[in-house]
């Protein structure tokens, strides 16, 4: 049964203030941001050349020991595959696939870090979940994925710019 989206729009508008600091932070802007009264400082994130890299990433996340034991469905396979268009990226949960656009018009905005770490935690949802939607469960597991793999400086950031967009996070 699948339920209304209600905070896909601002889980979305979250992200996009989360990249836009670690695209400053790339650009030569600083590592270092002040988030709160709080000096923070942005881990690297990485960045993919090809479905085949984006692939090995997910097996690689998915493989992980704390990942395995925190979500029964690490253990299912996910395939990543190029999807046309420079729109979104994202997860068809019928066939476990992971649909990424590359490089058009110059960029390649969805061969980050962050966009992958969020398919993912579409995929790691538990049976009977909707995970295809953005509600509290799936915003627990993204941070938790972040937090874990990229570093609890990103998940901060993030955690703190969903709560700011007025997303509830279970």
């Amino acid at each position: 049964m699948s339920t209304r989206d209600s905070q896909r729009a601002r889980v979305y508008d979250a992200e996009g203030l989360v990249r836009r600091m670690f695209d400053r932070a790339d650009e030569g802007g600083g590592r270092t941001v002040e988030l709160y009264g709080s000096q923070i400082t942005l881990p690297v994130e990485r960045r993919f050349a090809s479905v085949e890299s984006v692939q090995s990433y997910v097996d690689r996340v998915l493989a992980l020991n704390w990942v395995r034991a925190g979500w029964g469905r690490a253990g299912a396979a996910v395939t990543v595959r190029a999807r046309a268009g420079a729109g979104a990226a994202h997860y068809e949960v019928e066939t476990a696939v992971l649909a990424v656009p590359l490089h058009a018009s110059g960029s390649a905005w969805a061969l980050r870090e962050l966009v992958v770490l969020h398919e993912i935690a579409h995929h790691l949802g538990e049976p009977g979940e909707d995970r295809a939607a953005h509600g509290p469960e799936f915003c627990s597991r993204y941070i938790e994925l972040v937090d874990g793999v990229i570093g609890p400086e990103a998940a901060l950031v993030l955690r703190t710019s969903l709560l700011g967009c007025g997303v509830r996070i279970g």
